[in-house]
């Protein structure tokens, strides 16, 4: 993909910029992806900030439970990583990229650990490996058992913390790109969350932004992401013209422990990894319903284990199955996974001697900001890469422990990219925002954040059709009916982050509505009752989402 300039049409409603800076590279995120970006450039002496919504160690990559994957094992390939990760694509992964990660991403993990990430090892030395969903290798690297992407988080923000030339803003909700005359990146605004200088809103101008802010599962009501994750990043995208891809795909994972029908926000997740030890999915008599369902039974791509969840539930009328993994014992539970161990105990559950309750919800999304190989968007100067990024790798649902592969090896590319220009001359110099006069996009009221997870979850979740899909649509729209209600208008409320929360959220909910209603056919994880088949034929291609002067459409990619 070309990158093709653009230039801002619509912006949040905020104040104007109280205080200024200006720096080489803006990286917005501190997870794998953000960190690692910001790691490399550094080394190779440019200016970095990173920007971060909460504190720099607080970003999804710790959340993280199961591992990396990487084809690091006896017997294993990269090209047998391809295949896997192509056959959970269900048809809509792009190969070259796909290449791309399995390729690069041993050597990647193991610059990894230069910097610092201890992976579990054998009395050898050796990484010990596992086994995930849609896996034929043990090729899942983890740390601390089950906390994978805590001990990545420690090391990044170690190696971090110890430059002194990065510079870290935290407690920063990014709000809109800024870009010059020509339309290229000149920037961004944010508002911190602080105290002295950088209080309020802020200026950062700089050569290029990189986007790594994460998913946007804080758009259903119940969710494996943090509270930080509501879409800000594909907001901004949005709103600045990028071009946006397969929002329609949002990974529900097959088991997350169910805590009641009206549980609500993040939810403790039951990584894959203890399926790949060989738990067992049963329902109320215990009997295993996905043997038979798929060769790999309850090891088989997370779409087709959540629907076999979802189908089961529904033929038996039961709110939510279960996880087997009693015969492990407690000293496997204690060594191996003490992370869900004690998240389980703590709501009264006990592994070692109870069945765990699980139903999917709503985990990843495998679509967001379209990037090229480089991680370049639609964009001059905009990057974008992690979960917030569409590199094409994940297709229409993402193979287990991929995800952070793919922001590790993608960061590389992107540092790299940034490097070749700079040295090339190619990266603009920092400019000044002088983009035209923009729109100004009313912000919703906080309130509102309720009843656009309330409408999400009930019509775009994880089973869709037609009709639920229109009833959502019409009631996101309905929110920004009447500019003068106080649903937009925040009862009169100056701006602060949730109404901007909100706001990102409705933009973010309703491309990925739109482009759910266009596809007419289950694939990956997006599901249909009304269109229950695959259908190459018809939709073997890309939704492509814009906005544009402040109208949203959603278009099939030209093949």
């Amino acid at each position: 993909m070309t990158p093709v300039t653009t230039r801002s049409s619509t912006r949040l409603a905020a104040p104007a910029p109280g205080w200024t800076t200006a720096t080489d590279v803006v990286v917005v995120g501190s997870g794998v992806a953000g960190l690692t970006t910001a790691l490399r450039l550094r080394a190779a002496g440019l200016k970095v900030m990173v920007v971060t919504k909460a504190v720099l160690d607080d970003g999804s990559t710790r959340w993280a439970q199961g591992g990396i994957a990487a084809a690091l094992g006896e017997g294993d390939s990269p090209e047998q990583h391809l295949d896997d990760t192509l056959v959970a694509g269900a048809g809509l992964c792009d190969e070259e990229a796909v290449r791309v990660l399995v390729t690069e991403g041993p050597a990647a993990v193991r610059r990894l650990i230069e910097t610092g990430a201890a992976f579990d090892k054998d009395a050898d030395g050796r990484i010990l490996l596992t086994r995930e969903g849609g896996h034929h290798r043990r090729r899942i690297a983890h740390a601390g058992g089950d906390a994978t992407g805590a001990e990545i988080s420690r090391a990044l923000v170690e190696a971090v913390q110890a430059d002194p030339h990065i510079e870290v803003i935290e407690h920063a909700l990014v709000l809109d790109l800024l870009t010059d005359a020509k339309g290229r990146t000149a920037g961004l605004t944010l508002h911190v969350m602080g105290e002295g200088q950088r209080d309020g809103v802020g200026a950062l101008h700089a050569r290029a932004v990189v986007l790594a802010t994460g998913g946007m599962g804080q758009v259903f009501s119940a969710t494996t992401n943090p509270a930080v994750s509501t879409g800000d990043g594909v907001a901004l995208a949005l709103r600045a013209g990028a071009e946006v891809t397969d929002l329609e795909f949002v990974q529900f994972h097959p088991t997350v422990l169910w805590l009641g029908p009206d549980a609500e926000g993040q939810q403790p997740l039951i990584s894959e990894a203890v399926r790949g030890e060989g738990a067992h999915l049963v329902d109320a008599d215990e009997v295993r319903f996905m043997v038979g369902q798929h060769e790999l039974a309850e090891l088989a791509p997370r779409d087709i284990v959540a629907k076999g969840i979802m189908r089961r539930m529904r033929e038996t009328g039961a709110e939510h199955m279960y996880l087997d993994g009693r015969h492990f014992g407690a000293r496997m539970w204690e060594e191996r996974f003490p992370t869900i161990l004690a998240s389980c105990r703590s709501h009264g559950i006990d592994p070692v001697t109870q069945l765990i309750p699980v139903a999917p919800a709503a985990h990843y999304a495998s679509g967001g900001v379209r990037t090229d190989l480089r991680g370049h968007t639609s964009v001059s100067g905009l990057y974008a890469c992690g979960e917030v990024a569409c590199t094409g790798v994940h297709g229409a649902n993402r193979l287990a422990s991929n995800s952070l592969l793919e922001g590790l090896v993608f960061a590389e590319r992107i540092a790299a990219d940034i490097l070749d220009r700079d040295a090339a001359g190619k990266l603009t110099p920092r400019h000044e925002d002088t983009s035209r006069e923009v729109d100004r996009v009313p912000l919703l009221a906080p309130e509102a954040r309720a009843d656009i997870q309330r409408l999400m979850t009930r019509g775009v979740g994880v089973l869709r059709s037609a009709a639920s899909m229109a009833e959502a649509a019409e009631g996101l729209a309905a929110l920004t009916a009447d500019p003068q209600s106080s649903a937009v208008t925040g009862k009169g409320e100056a701006p602060q982050v949730e109404t901007w929360e909100a706001t990102n959220l409705h933009l973010v909910a309703a491309a990925l509505a739109a482009a759910a209603r266009l596809r007419e056919e289950t694939r990956g994880c997006h599901w249909r009752e009304d269109f229950p088949d695959r259908d190459d034929a018809g939709w073997q291609r890309h939704l492509i989402s814009r906005q544009q002067d402040g109208v949203l459409t959603t278009t099939e990619e030209q093949q």
